[in-house]
């Protein structure tokens, strides 16, 4: 572990304590669109920490590793973050595309991955 790990999970940290302060502001104002922008903005900013923390950490074990092998392809975190990023502008035209994204995202990410499984036998 080094500085940049620790620092990347803590703006992760940062970004995921604001999901319960969205969620209620969401359903308090029955899903407008600011508060439902609000949400889709926490949740990418959530997304692109992540990356930030997969690479840090891809970055101390390098590029040969069997992290980097793992942690190469990131399907589901490429398509979630782009439905996030899709969601905040939707969110003003209609908030239900917004949450309808929002589901989708969670749908993907209930299939577990397995690539750490099948790396680390």
């Amino acid at each position: 572990m080094n500085g940049r790990i620790l620092w990347a999970n803590l703006h992760l940290l940062f970004w995921l304590s604001l999901i319960p302060y969205a969620t209620g502001w969401t359903g308090e104002t029955h899903f407008a669109s600011l508060p439902t922008a609000a949400y889709g903005t926490v949740c990418l900013m959530a997304g692109l920490a992540y990356y930030i923390l997969e690479r840090a950490i891809v970055g101390l074990h390098g590029p040969g590793s069997r992290v980097h092998a793992i942690l190469s392809d990131g399907t589901k975190e490429k398509v979630s973050t782009a439905a996030y990023a899709a969601a905040v502008p939707l969110a003003f035209i209609d908030p239900r595309i917004s949450w309808g994204l929002f589901v989708v995202v969670a749908l993907l990410w209930i299939v577990p991955d397995k690539r750490i499984e099948r790396a680390y036998p």
